[in-house]
């Protein structure tokens, strides 16, 4: 019953949000965008039996980098870039737990579609200035998110392992249209895009550390 109605709220906070971008009422995107995350993480808690620390510690730093991107300004937008920053690291130590081994030649077919997604970076390079170093940063980081993410998929064919590997093109999708909206044409269906992508992927990526739950309780139940 819990579980459903923290659905319920995520779904309605996110719907809220997107209203907001859409018919611009500043006041629901300020109150609803920063509730988005911490409804997800009351949904994923009351998810799962165990919570996987590093997950929960992504979404709190997500939490943030909402938060400071609702302001202007490039200090603003730098603290919400470093937020992200974090929440990738995280995410990406939470794919590295489930990758046991694997083979170089997967490690190769994993690193040159997302190497292709980054240099698209240098496109942006004269508009973001100052900003370039930091956003190549960022853009190494969730680039390597969907390289573990990949070579997880690889390597086990999972449910819970392509979920993953959606999510985390999704997320690439949805910050790199950020990125065109900001430092190279703005418009205002990028918005609605960059909100959606982002709302899906965090949702899609929630599911699979689901599935990874679930796992872990059949194996335990083999096991004993």
């Amino acid at each position: 019953m819990i579980k459903k109605i923290a659905f319920f709220v995520f779904l309605l906070v996110s719907i809220l949000d997107i209203i907001g971008i859409i018919f611009k009422v500043d006041s629901l995107v300020f109150i609803f965008k920063p509730l988005i995350l911490l409804s997800l993480l009351f949904l994923y808690s009351n998810s799962v039996l165990l919570r996987d620390k590093w997950y929960s510690t992504a979404l709190v730093f997500s939490f943030f980098g909402d938060s400071f991107l609702l302001y202007s300004g490039d200090f603003s937008f730098k603290i919400g870039l470093g937020s992200f920053l974090i929440a990738h690291i995280l995410f990406i130590g939470v794919v590295l737990k489930r990758i046991n081994k694997t083979s170089i030649l997967r490690v190769f077919a994993s690193i040159i579609p997302f190497l292709i997604v980054l240099l698209l970076l240098l496109i942006l390079k004269d508009s973001l200035g100052q900003l370039f170093i930091p956003v190549l940063i960022y853009g190494i980081t969730i680039s390597t998110f969907g390289v573990v993410s990949l070579i997880d998929y690889l390597n086990t064919k999972s449910k819970k392992s392509l979920l993953m590997l959606i999510g985390a093109i999704i997320f690439i999708i949805s910050d790199s249209v950020l990125a065109i909206n900001k430092f190279h044409i703005s418009a205002f269906v990028f918005e609605i895009i960059v909100m959606t992508t982002y709302i899906t992927a965090q949702y899609v990526i929630y599911r699979s550390m689901i599935l990874e739950t679930t796992d872990e309780i059949k194996l335990k139940s083999i096991t004993n």
